[in-house]
C-alpha cells in the first residue's frame, strides 16, 4: 500500500468547502463553500491552487457541474440552480418535497454521467436517516427521483467504461456501487462495495474516480483520501495533517485536489485546526478527467 501526504494550497479557506471539480472549458478548479452559499474558482498552478474568484449561488452550495451552454449548473438549497460565467445565479427548479424551514432538506454532492445527465442528491439538515433522494435531470429538462431512503447522499462518480457508478451514503457509512446503463441513465443491481461501519477514522464523503477505474474517497472525520480498487480493495492512503474533516476530492492531471471542513467544530478543534477549510494536494502518479458538463438546454428549466 502507497502512503502520501498533502500539503495545503494557497487559495482562501471556505468554512464548509466540498466539491472540487476540474471544469476544462474554462481550465479552472471550481468548488463550493456549502454553508457560505458560495461557488469558488481557483488556477491551478503547479501544485498549488490559487483564487480567482467567488460567486454566491444560493443560501447553501451543495456541488457545482460545468454546462455546455455556459457557466455552471449548481445543486443549490433545495433545487437546481444556474450560475451564469458572468456570476449571476437564476433558481431554475424547486424539487417537490424537499426543502422548508427546520427539519427541512438541501442539495449536498452530485455530478453528471458522460452524456450529460445531471445527478444530484439531497439531504436532512438534522441529518436524520431516510431523508435524503437522488434525482436525475435528464438532457429534455425532465426531473425523475432515482433513489429515495438515503440519509446523506454524497459522493457520486462512474466507472471509466460507464459500466458501474459509485454513490456513498455518509449516514449509512457505506459507498455502493450500481451497475448503470448509460443510454437510459438508469441504476441496476447494487452492491456494497466499502463499509465503513466499523471504520475509526471515519465515513465516506465526497469521492472522484481516476482513468484506471480506481475510486479515492474523502474520510469525514478521518483527515485523509483513501484510493480503493474497483473491488474494494485499499491501494493507498493520503494523509491531510492537522485536518479532521476531508470533505471530496479532484483528481487534475495526477494532482489530487482536496476539500476540507471546519464545520461543525467547537472552537477550541478549529483553533487546533488552522487549516481546516483549506484546499490540499498531492500529486499522485495517476490521472483523472475533467468533470463531465450538464448538456441539457437551460432556457427551458425556468419555473
Amino acid at each position: 500500500m502507497i502512503r502520501l501526504q498533502a500539503q495545503p494550497a494557497s487559495a482562501s479557506a471556505a468554512e464548509h468547502g466540498e466539491g472540487p471539480i476540474w471544469d476544462a472549458a474554462a481550465s479552472e478548479l471550481v468548488w463550493v463553500d456549502i454553508t457560505a452559499g458560495l461557488v469558488r474558482r481557483g488556477r491551478v498552478e503547479g501544485d498549488d491552487v490559487v483564487d480567482v474568484g467567488e460567486h454566491r449561488g444560493g443560501e447553501t452550495v451543495g456541488f457545482a457541474v460545468p454546462a455546455a451552454a455556459g457557466g455552471w449548473l449548481l445543486g443549490a438549497d433545495a433545487g437546481v440552480t444556474r450560475l451564469t460565467a458572468e456570476g449571476e445565479a437564476h433558481a431554475l427548479i424547486q424539487l417537490t418535497g424537499e426543502g422548508g424551514e427546520a427539519g427541512g432538506t438541501r442539495m449536498n454532492d452530485g455530478g453528471c454521467d458522460r452524456a450529460g445527465r445531471f445527478f444530484g442528491g439531497t439531504m436532512a439538515f438534522d441529518e436524520r436517516p431516510g431523508a435524503g433522494s437522488l434525482y436525475r435531470l435528464d438532457l429534455d429538462g425532465t426531473v425523475s427521483t432515482v433513489l429515495d431512503g438515503l440519509t446523506i447522499s454524497n459522493g457520486l462518480g462512474f466507472s471509466p467504461d460507464d459500466r458501474t457508478v459509485y454513490l456513498s451514503d455518509s449516514g449509512a457509512k457505506t459507498v455502493w456501487a450500481f451497475d448503470y446503463d448509460l443510454y437510459a441513465g438508469t441504476f441496476g443491481e447494487r452492491r456494497v462495495l466499502l463499509d465503513f461501519s466499523d471504520d475509526p477514522d471515519g465515513v465516506a464523503d465526497g469521492l472522484t474516480v481516476d482513468d484506471e477505474g480506481c475510486l479515492w474517497t474523502a474520510l469525514w472525520g478521518g483527515g485523509q483520501v483513501r484510493r480503493w480498487s474497483p473491488s474494494g480493495e485499499l491501494l493507498a492512503v493520503v494523509d491531510v495533517p492537522g485536518v479532521e474533516n476531508t470533505t471530496s476530492c479532484a483528481l487534475v492531471g495526477d494532482l489530487l485536489v482536496i476539500s476540507t471542513s471546519v464545520h461543525g467544530l467547537s472552537e477550541e478543534q478549529a483553533a487546533a485546526q488552522p487549516d481546516a477549510g483549506r484546499l490540499f494536494t498531492v500529486r499522485t502518479g495517476v490521472t483523472g478527467s475533467p468533470a463531465h458538463p450538464y448538456r441539457g438546454p437551460l432556457g427551458a428549466l425556468r419555473q
